[in-house]
């Protein structure tokens, strides 16, 4: 069962002029939470923004001894809500509900795990990358931005002994262009007899051009889809995606509660939103 609590930021640090990382006190849902689950997150106590927003949980906070005392949250200021979350002070309290959603399933060896994100699309990895070197598990992280300034917690990843494969779209480091490049010249690098599985979180069309990849080449691809969600739980259906089921005609499934993780090859595409 997901908790609220009524958070204590404990740090709030800005890792540019739009982004920051939210520390917040919240051991009972760090406590509890999987790889890729989610948070809603309520950024004022007045009625703007009058909804909850989902964030993906993008650290579990633990003492030396690993005890879990909070979670952090990737920020990006776009509209009031986030704007608000960056202007946050320690000390003071933000509404926190979750553990929410449907999380990742970490591969064992000998298969391989390829993250691939896209800006704030790596907010979902560090809690699978902590469970992938649990499991001994080989793993990549291809990363693009529009930019250097924006590829951020690199150093992390390389702690978790994840590979990093980098992209922006100006060339300022790793490989010019999109991350899907790369991503393509190392698809086709490794031999089809190697188990990879990837797992895909960021814009929509980078999201679908790593499904269609995915599928040519005949891997696994399990994405984590940024939905506009009211609530969290299902109840105002705001966050619907249609998906395919076998046997059966296209139906909508609530990513709140059937996500926000699903297998690549159930969603259509064409009529999710941009």
């Amino acid at each position: 069962m997901p908790i609220d609590v009524n958070a204590a930021v404990i740090s709030n640090t800005r890792l540019s002029h739009d982004y920051s990382v939210l520390a917040l006190a919240a051991p009972e849902i760090a406590s509890l939470a999987e790889p890729g689950q989610f948070v809603m997150i309520k950024s004022s106590a007045g009625v703007d923004p009058l909804l909850r927003r989902p964030f993906s949980i993008f650290e579990i906070l633990r003492t030396a001894d690993g005890t879990p005392t909070g979670i952090s949250l990737l920020n990006k200021r776009i509209g009031v809500g986030t704007s608000l979350l960056y202007e946050a002070a320690p000390g003071s309290h933000i509404g926190c509900l979750g553990p929410l959603g449907r999380p990742f399933e970490p591969v064992t060896p000998p298969a391989e795990a390829w993250m691939v994100a896209g800006g704030v699309g790596l907010a979902p990895f560090i809690t699978l990358a902590e469970a992938l070197r649990t499991a001994a598990t080989k793993t990549r992280l291809f990363y693009g931005a529009r930019t250097a300034s924006e590829l951020t917690h690199v150093d992390l990843f390389e702690r978790l002994d994840v590979e990093p494969v980098l992209a922006t779209e100006d060339g300022s480091r790793g490989t010019r262009g999109f991350v899907t490049a790369p991503l393509e010249s190392a698809l086709e690098a490794t031999r089809r007899s190697t188990d990879v599985r990837l797992y895909a979180c960021g814009p929509t069309p980078m999201m679908r051009a790593v499904a269609t990849l995915a599928a040519s080449y005949g891997r696994r691809c399990d994405v984590s889809l940024e939905q506009v969600m009211g609530c969290g739980l299902g109840g105002c259906y705001s966050c619907v995606v249609l998906t395919r089921t076998p046997g059966g005609p296209p139906h909508f499934v609530r990513s709140c509660i059937d996500g926000p993780v699903f297998d690549a090859t159930r969603i259509v595409w064409d009529a999710l939103a941009h």
